[in-house]
This record gives structure tokens, sequence and C-alpha cells, in this order.
């Protein structure tokens, strides 16, 4: 439950939620530290800040690689998360929950699927 909160709480605030969300769109790849200050227009010592919130809370991590630092989202976090807010689904009664979770299906076709509509275009 800590965790939840820790990431209730980095979420909570405009900026980060915004940061967030955008890398999540740049999953797998991430985005170098400079473009997210960049595309947030925000001073990048304050999105220094707003990053370290976000990795302290697990939701978010930092690859160096050469002298840029790439975020990405944690996938994992995202998963805890939401399984979090949805385990005991409405006091142990299910069939309450299966309009949130036909909702958040269409944004996450599995692969089977993704790739036969793919190959129907």
């Amino acid at each position: 439950m800590e965790r939840a909160i820790l990431a209730f709480a980095a979420l909570a605030q405009p900026t980060r939620l915004d940061v967030f969300r955008l890398l999540m769109v740049h999953e797998p790849d991430g985005l170098p530290a400079g473009e997210i200050a960049r595309r947030m227009d925000v001073p990048h010592n304050t999105m220094s800040s707003h990053l370290a919130i976000l990795a302290r809370a697990g939701l978010i991590e930092a690859e160096r690689r050469s002298r840029l630092i790439i975020y990405r989202a944690r996938l994992e976090a995202v998963r805890a998360l939401a399984s979090f807010l949805v385990k005991d689904c409405c006091g142990g009664r299910p069939e309450i929950c299966a309009p949130l979770i036909a909702e958040l299906s269409p944004c996450c076709p599995p692969q089977k699927f993704a790739a036969e509509e793919l190959a129907h275009d």
C-alpha cells in the first residue's frame, strides 16, 4: 500500500502526471531528460526534480546512454498500481468491474489480435 500512496502522490501534481503520460506514449524507447523538459516547457532544473519524484515513487526509471539520461515508464509499476486499485474489486463481485475492464481492453489489444488486424489491412 505504501508504494501505491507514493505513486498517487507523485502523480497528483499536473506536470508530473503529464510527464508520466508522455513517457507511457514513448514506450519502449523513452525520452532524454532534456527532450522531456522541452516538450513540457519546464526549466531543466525543475524537470529534474519532477523526474526524481517519479523515480522515487517507482513509476519511471533512468538509463544513461553516453551523455544522455533516457527516462522510461516502468510498465510493471503501472500494472501493479492498476492491480492494487481493482484487487478487491467491488467487494468480491468482479462483475461490477466488468465495464472498467472492457474500457481498458481496447487500448491494449493482445499481440495476437494486433498482428491479425495488420494482416487484414
